[in-house]
């Protein structure tokens, strides 16, 4: 942002020194305003949509994360009915995808936007567990298919999860929006501004808005590796023991 307002100063001062003595400021042909105003009206949705993708995505992005820290719960507390031995080695290879989740895998997506394999590993063994399992009463035999269904939903948030840990904004968009950018500050330039207090700043807030804006855009972009992302809190909440 003191980059672009600092570029939008310099530049202004270097054509005031550059411009013809019978140079008149005020003296801006019509068509130049009219432009001016529908550029940066355009510009303006352009930025307002790509606000919206971005932070929606980022909410999904939030949405997988407490999906399949439900579904590992929900497993972990339906298997209380199984024998001893099934429902502690389900619940301790629960805990163990969990501890995965929230501390190898969570940098693995944010330094290299993908998950791992003993991530992938510890779930298969958690499939593996609850489907083997043969019911040995129609109690157990009730909640066998429930759990089925919730290993299921586990596998589907982490597959979606897997989805969203790059970026979501085409590398062509973002063409879009830096070329937008450079013509909507551009357009200040063609309306002569003069290199009074008022208008420098004005000029120089301007260009730190749109600076901003699409930093904004380029923070939520990329749901689980930068500024504001999505958390893991949700495994932290139902995991208590589970260190982050």
């Amino acid at each position: 942002m003191a980059a672009a307002c600092a570029v939008v100063v310099i530049v202004t001062f270097l054509r005031a020194r550059t411009a013809s003595e019978d140079e008149d400021p005020s003296d801006t042909p019509d068509v130049i305003e009219y432009m001016t105003m529908w550029i940066g009206v355009v510009y303006a949705i352009v930025l307002g949509l790509a606000i919206a993708g971005v932070w929606e995505a980022r909410s999904a992005a939030q949405d997988h994360v407490q999906a399949e820290a439900q579904a590992a719960h929900e497993i972990a507390q339906r298997v209380r009915v199984y024998p001893p031995d099934a429902r502690d080695r389900i619940r301790a290879d629960v805990d163990a995808y969990v501890s995965q989740v929230v501390t190898t895998e969570w940098k693995s997506m944010a330094d290299h936007q993908k998950l791992t394999q003993h991530g992938t590993d510890l779930l298969q063994r958690i499939r593996e567990d609850v489907t083997d399992y043969h019911p040995k009463s129609d109690f157990e035999a009730q909640a066998y298919q429930p759990l089925v269904d919730q290993v299921t939903a586990l596998d589907q948030a982490r597959s979606a999860r897997s989805d969203s840990t790059g970026a979501t904004m085409p590398s062509v968009v973002w063409f879009g929006l830096l070329i937008g950018a450079v013509i909507t500050i551009g357009m200040v330039f063609a309306l002569q501004i003069r290199r009074t207090t008022r208008e420098l700043i004005l000029a120089g807030l301007f260009s730190a808005l749109i600076a901003f804006l699409l930093f904004l855009i380029w923070d939520f972009d990329a749901p689980y590796s930068r500024g504001i992302t999505a958390s893991t809190q949700p495994f932290l909440n139902l995991f208590p023991h589970i260190k982050g």
